[in-house]
């Protein structure tokens, strides 16, 4: 009895009102400390500051940057047309390997350690930044969305490419079907539904394909097997007969659908640490850390834009979108140094607003960049059938992969 005459008055409307703004008052305080503007801490050493020197350092790192990312991004889109560059070759590879390794690194050992440094500072209240791993829980739900993301823009530009193509081609009567959907279907000796499935006689032991993939897979059964395939010379004619079918299902229009959404997801990634690195140089009035920042940064930027700019390439945009989105790319993190400069009169690097904002989107882009990094660019690469066919690319790919990982990983102490 004594238990529900406790119990009642948390039940009753006065209890409930009570601990309704208790609650209230709680989250507003935690959001106002959260949200505060105040420096806390970790105010920059005076025997490194320098205003002056910090300027002058400031306007090389623009330039180095700015060249940096030029030079990344404009070595895939222009060497292309160069046989040692092209987007097919050995050495285009290798060298993708290696930017792989520097993004993965990227999002490993800098944004997601700075992002769990600045959601755990102490200058944040206790409760909630204290008590749950919001760095690594962004992280994760940033890489979730960029699956999500992935698969459906995937999706989007594949069927964006087969409506053209299905308008551009004419039916072949006999042995090509062209449905109201824009699906292309076998119809010799075969049944077609409405939704495009294609149903071979059953009494001639064939397939039961369905949907877009189903030319795809037929052709497969008349394709050599694995250890032909990887004879270089019939590889080579495997792949332009693929991209040569005349109903359009080849590697080739499913390869540039792939790639335009990686370009684009991946340069969201990108662009999103790129600010804040920018900024943070930017607001700095330290020679000590801005030093090793321009070196570091310029490394960075360069092996993300040959990531990037690979992809573009890849992806068969059109000259003008390739061209926004290289510039788009390479002014980021000046464009960030620059505001840095503009506002480091009155932007607090250290006020629980900054830790947080800052928190937030290094989390966010160390999910991005990892997920980019292992199943856009080293998986689709690692585990093709053209790395597996050929030993030494796949030496000299590992290779380069760690060695990009590595090397990206080793400026951590500096940056």
């Amino acid at each position: 009895m004594s238990f529900i005459e406790d119990l009642w008055p948390l039940l009753g409307a006065t209890g409930f009102m009570n601990k309704a703004r208790m609650f209230s008052e709680s989250t507003s305080r935690i959001i106002s400390e959260s949200t505060a503007t105040t420096s806390c801490g970790g105010i920059e050493l005076e025997a490194c500051r320098d205003d002056s020197a910090a300027k002058i350092l400031k306007m090389i790192a623009i330039c180095s940057i700015l060249a940096a990312g030029i030079a990344g991004i404009a070595l895939p889109l222009v060497g292309k047309k160069r046989r040692f560059l092209q987007t097919d070759g050995n050495l285009f590879v290798a060298a993708k390997a290696f930017a792989a390794g520097v993004i993965l690194a990227t999002g490993f050992v800098h944004m997601l350690p700075d992002g769990s440094e600045a959601l755990s500072d102490p200058c944040l209240p206790t409760f909630p930044w204290s008590k749950f791993p919001f760095a690594g829980f962004f992280a994760m739900i940033a890489s979730l969305v960029t699956l999500l993301v992935d698969s459906l823009g995937t999706q989007f530009y594949e069927r964006k490419q087969e409506n053209a193509r299905v308008k551009d081609e004419p039916s072949l009567d006999g042995s090509l079907d062209i449905s109201g959907s824009g699906v292309v279907v076998m119809d010799q000796n075969g049944m077609k539904d409405s939704k495009g499935k294609v149903f071979e006689d059953e009494e001639t032991g064939g397939m039961h394909n369905v949907g877009i993939h189903a030319q795809g897979s037929y052709h497969k059964h008349a394709h050599p097997d694995g250890h032909q395939v990887c004879d270089g010379h019939l590889l080579a004619d495997s792949q332009e007969h693929s991209h040569g079918h005349s109903h359009g299902f080849g590697g080739d229009a499913e390869g540039g659908a792939r790639h335009a959404v990686i370009s684009q997801v991946l340069e969201l990634g990108i662009v999103s640490h790129s600010i804040i690195i920018g900024l943070s140089l930017g607001v700095s009035q330290s020679p000590c850390t801005i030093r090793p920042l321009i070196a570091a940064l310029s490394f960075h930027q360069f092996f993300e834009g040959f990531a990037l700019g690979g992809c573009i390439s890849q992806a068969q945009f059109k000259t003008l979108s390739a061209a926004l989105m290289a510039c788009f790319f390479a002014i980021t993190t000046p464009t960030g140094v620059a505001i840095g400069v503009g506002i480091s009169s009155f932007y607090n690097s250290q006020s629980p607003r900054a830790l947080v904002i800052e928190g937030v989107l290094d989390s966010i882009s160390a999910g991005i960049l990892v997920y980019m990094a292992l199943v856009d660019l080293i998986a689709a690469d690692f585990l093709s059938k053209r790395m597996s066919c050929n030993v030494r690319l796949q030496v000299v790919s590992y290779l380069m992969l760690f060695l990009g990982a590595g090397l990206m990983s080793s400026l951590a102490i500096w940056s």
